[in-house]
């Protein structure tokens, strides 16, 4: 399944079976850089645009810049920035059609860009990233 531009890096593979969701994936990612990576993860930041809320939060937020939709989940700044939309490694994991838009967008302005299923895969991006672009 290939819907974002080719441009756009993936790490990790989808699954057959229960998966851990995309919150416990996130949460081990944030553990696991701040381990391995403490000059990095002071850095990175998870851009929370998923949830529940009410119409006029979400056009508070939106008024304040504080809600980007299509906005990837981590963000660890630097040159170039960092992007990673990550994804829960269950088969039925799929990035939305506002995701791959933003992450093409992104890229187009120099930014490295992500689809990672799983906590590892996303440190294996960052990985990438820092082999890449030595900080």
């Amino acid at each position: 399944y290939w819907r974002y531009a080719e441009m756009i890096r993936t790490y990790g593979q989808q699954q057959a079976g229960k998966q851990p969701s995309e919150a416990a994936e996130m949460t081990t990612f944030f553990n696991q850089l701040k381990k391995r990576y403490p000059e990095i993860h002071a850095l990175a930041l998870h851009v929370r645009n998923e949830g529940k809320r009410d119409h006029k939060d979400t056009n508070i937020m939106k008024m304040q810049g504080g809600f980007v939709k299509g906005a990837p989940d981590i963000v660890i700044a630097g040159s170039p920035t960092f992007l990673c939309e990550m994804k829960s490694k269950a088969k039925s994991s799929r990035t939305s059609k506002e995701q791959d838009a933003f992450l093409e967008r992104a890229d187009r302005a120099g930014c490295f860009c992500c689809v990672a299923y799983g906590w590892e895969a996303a440190i294996e991006a960052v990985e990438e990233w820092i082999k890449e672009n030595p900080l």
